[in-house]
């Protein structure tokens, strides 16, 4: 997991942006990820606009704090990005 998620307290969870240089590359980075999600069973909320993506992981009802699962989760995100854009 990049240094760039950053990891809030109230309520806990995990942001980071992500950059494009396209649209084209930005919906290529959220149908893949949309891939990892359905395997993962972890559904981040997402706002974008024309080359961003604002990505949350939220934790399920029951946790109180991050687990494996999600750390592992955006570090599957980050990969991601890095091979999209290159």
């Amino acid at each position: 997991m990049s240094q760039q998620w950053q990891e809030r307290k109230r309520p806990v969870r995990l942001e980071r942006r992500y950059e494009f240089q396209d649209y084209n590359t930005l919906r290529d980075f959220l149908d893949k990820a949309a891939e990892i999600s359905e395997k993962e069973g972890l559904y981040p909320d997402m706002g974008f606009g024309k080359t961003y993506v604002n990505m949350t992981i939220h934790l399920e009802e029951d946790d109180e704090m991050l687990r494996d699962m999600h750390h592992q989760f955006a570090a599957q995100l980050d990969v991601l990005a890095e091979q999209i854009t290159h």
